[in-house]
């Protein structure tokens, strides 16, 4: 009995048809087909009904099927094991980060990662940070590195990276820079607003912010780059809300001004669910080294 036949069994039992577990598991049909009836040979019984275009398990499999299951688990946590001890991270690594990211902490962190630890494959993707937090929740992505605002989500681990407060970018000459401190979100409502869309950090705060304030603003634009709320703000088609940060990296073309009256900071945070698995947690460390320098 090898651990191949038990992952085409359970292939099969899932999938329900032998072509699709075959492409499932990468092999020919007829592979699978072979290494099942092998099984059924060593075990003696049948444990796949063949007779239908179905294939469904008989009583047989079916009680074999959670054995298969643990068997595997088993197999995983065994390799787990004997390479923490010995120093080695395999497997898969799936990293969110906010669309348009330009933080090159999260890269260095990346490169570091990728020099240490070879054998895992990174996969990157881009999406609101709302999107990431629930890829995160569902299994379907391992870190993220999101805006939030006031804090990161309470059920996630999280390192903060960045807490700052929104500022209007505008360009030269515009009105809001003539005052001699903060603006105030009621200073924006004369004017069309352009900003991040709805499930990113910035937009949380912003519409939270009115929300406390009763302010409505006129959101004339919404872009989910920075540097297309910035370019767009230039043009002369709005007064740009963005974070502090975001605002200083387009002084060249745009002055800003803090939104003093906000009062909820924009976080850019690193997080992860808990107790996370070995390749999580060196990550992890990695983050925390790059983002310190």
């Amino acid at each position: 009995m090898e651990l191949r036949q038990l992952e085409y069994l359970i292939a099969v039992a899932e999938e329900a048809n032998f072509t699709r577990a075959a492409e499932r598991v990468h092999i020919s049909q007829s592979g699978v087909s072979a290494q099942i009836r092998q099984l059924e040979h060593e075990l003696g019984a049948p444990l796949v009904d063949r007779s239908s275009r179905t294939a469904r398990l008989t009583d047989a499999g079916a009680a074999a099927l959670p054995h298969a299951r643990a068997a595997l688990a088993a197999s995983a946590a065994l390799r787990q094991s004997v390479d923490e001890v010995n120093g080695l991270i395999r497997g898969r690594l799936v990293v969110g980060m906010v669309t348009a990211c330009t933080v090159t902490g999260l890269f260095e962190a990346l490169a570091r990662f990728h020099d240490a630890h070879p054998g895992v494959a990174v996969t990157l993707v881009e999406d609101d940070s709302a999107v990431l937090t629930g890829r995160l929740r569902a299994g379907t992505a391992d870190l993220a590195l999101i805006g939030a605002a006031g804090g990161p989500p309470r059920d996630l681990d999280s390192l903060v990276i960045i807490s700052e407060g929104l500022a209007a970018a505008v360009p030269p000459g515009h009105p809001l820079l003539a005052g001699p401190g903060p603006a105030k979100l009621t200073d924006l409502a004369g004017y069309p607003i352009v900003c991040l869309p709805a499930g990113t950090g910035v937009r949380a705060v912003l519409d939270q912010a009115c929300a406390a304030r009763g302010v409505r603003l006129d959101i004339a634009f919404e872009a989910s780059a920075p540097g297309t709320v910035a370019d767009l703000a230039a043009r002369g088609l709005g007064v740009a809300v963005l974070s502090e940060t975001m605002a200083g990296a387009y002084a060249g073309r745009l002055g800003s001004v803090p939104l003093g009256d906000i009062g909820i900071p924009a976080l850019l945070a690193l997080v992860w669910k808990p107790d996370p698995g070995p390749a999580v947690q060196a990550f992890v460390r990695h983050c925390r080294r790059a983002f310190t320098a």
